[in-house]
């Protein structure tokens, strides 16, 4: 497949094949660096060295000038980030949490009660007894500040601690 040839503009994965591959990558160099055609990967056997020039040829890394040298294209880069999709907007209680972690709490009260209400039902059974340890171990999941988190799951009634404060749990309506 020669660069005429593709059908939808260069591709990440050939570009990084391309690249991964010691011969080719020492012959982009060269071709970067403007080496001409005759001198780039001159040290390889021809087979090797047809195979590295046509690996750039089919990623795209390099073109033939009109005097039919080789050189290294200038947008491939920029074309390659342009094919990027789009991050989609989040939605719910994910546009707060960043690798399952809060990043941030909802400055909401109702998003918030929402976000301390989904981790209270990942992290804790209804009615399921647990210590103030165990508690925090399961949230430390969640966020680095347990006692933050905790705190706020207690005021907003996602979590009910016993008055000693010896043991916490989940209600068992919502």
């Amino acid at each position: 497949m020669s660069s005429g040839t593709r059908q939808s503009g260069p591709h990440w994965r050939r570009v990084v094949a391309a690249l991964a591959n010691h011969d080719a990558r020492t012959a982009y160099a060269q071709i970067v660096l403007g080496a001409r055609l005759a001198d780039v990967a001159a040290g390889l056997a021809g087979q090797r060295r047809e195979r590295a020039i046509a690996a750039l040829l089919d990623s795209g890394l390099v073109e033939r000038s009109p005097d039919n040298e080789l050189v290294a294209s200038e947008t491939i880069f920029r074309d390659l980030l342009s094919q990027q999709p789009r991050r989609l907007a989040q939605t719910g209680v994910a546009r707060f949490m960043r690798l399952g972690r809060i990043e941030r709490y909802p400055a909401n009260r109702e998003e918030r009660r929402e976000l301390l209400a989904w981790i209270a039902s990942e992290a804790i059974e209804p009615g399921e007894n647990l210590t103030e340890r165990q508690v925090n171990e399961r949230l430390l999941s969640y966020t680095d500040d347990v006692v933050m988190l905790r705190r706020y799951m207690i005021d907003f009634g996602v979590l009910e601690r016993t008055s000693s404060g010896s043991s916490y749990s989940r209600p068992l309506k919502g």
